[in-house]
């Protein structure tokens, strides 16, 4: 039987695994860490369950897939259901407002909170979702690096209409051009954190992000995001999939211009192919130091980071739901001190991930565990011991004005994660989120590509390369992995 390696247990590198599973191979994944998941972590402090990584559930139907793959009922490893509040949003004059799961509710209720034409509304809406489905089979679902990718009439079709898909504005610029009132433009600016970009920058073609969460909606897992790497992980040891945990690997083996396996700090592993879910920088740098590197692609701008506090509440806060928004005053200079001061910005728009607020054992009874970041430059060696100092006097001035608390006095236990500690714990270079930033209209183009161009049977998974970060774009790269590796496993 033809063997696959594959390097880091993150969300797109199990989903390789067991890809490649399903297609024959038999599959080892060596991962540095004590646990399967990469981002997708958790932890437990003095009675309160936290998620340590990615808290938005979107696009279930991408992890559905695995099992079904392998004819399972998903349903018997993990289950979630649909909110019905999208996300709750506050700004600093008072004005709140509730985004509704229900698109039709959603264009009344905001056309009557913003004074905004329901019609733009929702013209807006339905400009996104054409932006999606003129695009998603070229940029999201197939390889960009492959010429048979341009060889379709769907292809065709999307270059035909590019006029209409905003490349050559920014995401600001778009959505100013559809709506009068500042706070709706700033809501839908908001999607370009998604990938963890700026929207003074980034193409118009990304308000297509708020399509996939309004159309397909938001979930919660239940027992937390972190329920979601840990079912695909058990999926895969039923299949056979072999896990080696605290294990590094220390170089990919390339022989004759081939992938032939890796060395770890504890044994050498020969493979027919080999997967790297590992930050795509990293990958050059430390495994592939003796090949040449795409000079283009691992100097591209990195995406945000995040600074993250973790608070048991000993208080419940009726007006808050799973996903709330703290707006800064002043968006654009949040984005410029993120971008280009490389700093915290004074008035930081606030996210607040409430998972008691669906899982009540997630929390002692009467409190919440309150996950709280604020969007951050990557590592560039700044003195992060000040910056949180100051970060969190600001956040807890903000949070006490706009929801009129003292939330000082209601927090219990804290931990902390800075972009170093995001660094440290999955190899993000820089502590980048989602990899390279999408902050211009070719970076699609620039991001690495699922595979090789020098080295053959070598390919890449995860949200640092093709087609992006996030968990449903991870799950993309690795079905492309799927599509692309060799179908040696028939010809064995």
């Amino acid at each position: 039987m033809p063997k696959a390696l594959v390097i880091g247990a993150g969300i797109g590198g199990i989903a390789s695994a067991l890809r490649l599973c399903k297609k024959g191979y038999e599959v080892t994944v060596v991962e540095s860490n004590h646990y399967a998941g990469g981002k997708l972590h958790a932890m437990e402090q003095d009675g309160y369950r936290f998620d340590l990584g990615p808290s938005l559930f979107t696009m279930p139907h991408f992890v559905d897939e695995l099992f079904e793959l392998f004819h399972k009922r998903p349903t018997d490893y993990f289950s979630y259901h649909r909110k019905k509040t999208i996300c709750n949003y506050f700004w600093e004059d008072g004005h709140e407002f509730s985004v509704t799961s229900d698109l039709d509710v959603f264009i009344k209720q905001a056309s009557i909170s913003f004074a905004e034409p329901a019609v733009n509304i929702e013209k807006y809406l339905k400009k996104n979702k054409k932006k999606y489905e003129l695009t998603a089979s070229l940029f999201l679902e197939k390889s960009l690096h492959k010429a048979s990718t341009y060889l379709s009439k769907q292809t065709l079709k999307s270059i035909l209409s590019v006029a209409s898909l905003d490349i050559e504005s920014s995401l600001n610029s778009t959505n100013e051009a559809h709506f009068e009132n500042p706070k709706l433009v700033q809501l839908f600016n908001r999607y370009a954190t998604y990938n963890g970009s700026t929207p003074y920058k980034t193409p118009g073609i990304m308000s297509m992000i708020p399509h996939l969460e309004m159309h397909y909606g938001t979930f919660f897992p239940e027992g937390g995001m972190h329920q979601i790497s840990q079912s695909l992980y058990q999926l895969a040891l039923d299949q056979g999939v072999v896990f080696k945990f605290n294990e590094t690997i220390e170089r990919i083996t390339v022989k004759n211009k081939k992938a032939i396996g890796a060395t770890s700090s504890l044994r050498e592993y020969q493979s027919d192919l080999v997967v790297t879910n590992m930050d795509v920088y990293p990958t050059y740098k430390k495994l592939l130091k003796d090949q040449p590197e795409p000079k283009k692609t691992l100097t591209q701008e990195r995406s945000s980071s995040a600074l993250i506090f973790y608070w048991g509440i000993n208080k419940e806060f009726p007006n808050l739901d799973l996903h709330n928004i703290l707006f800064s005053d002043s968006y654009p200079e949040e984005f410029e001190h993120i971008f280009e001061k490389r700093t915290l910005y004074e008035d930081p728009t606030i996210y607040i991930n409430i998972t008691s607020k669906e899982s009540h054992s997630d929390a002692p009874k009467g409190h919440e565990n309150w996950f709280v970041m604020i969007n951050a430059p990557g590592n560039y060696g700044q003195d992060w011991e000040t910056l949180k100092e100051a970060a969190r006097i600001n956040i807890i001035s903000k949070i006490n004005r706009v929801l009129r608390t003292d939330i000082e006095k209601h927090i219990t236990t804290e931990h902390i994660l800075d972009p170093v500690g995001i660094e440290n714990a999955t190899s993000s270079y820089r502590g980048a989120l989602y990899g390279a930033a999408s902050n211009n209209k070719f970076a699609a183009f620039l991001r690495h590509p699922n595979f090789s161009k020098r080295i053959e049977n070598l390919y890449f998974c995860g949200g640092s390369v093709h087609p992006g970060g996030g968990i449903p774009l991870c799950l993309l790269s690795a079905k492309i992995i799927e599509d692309l590796a060799p179908n040696i496993a028939k010809d064995a």
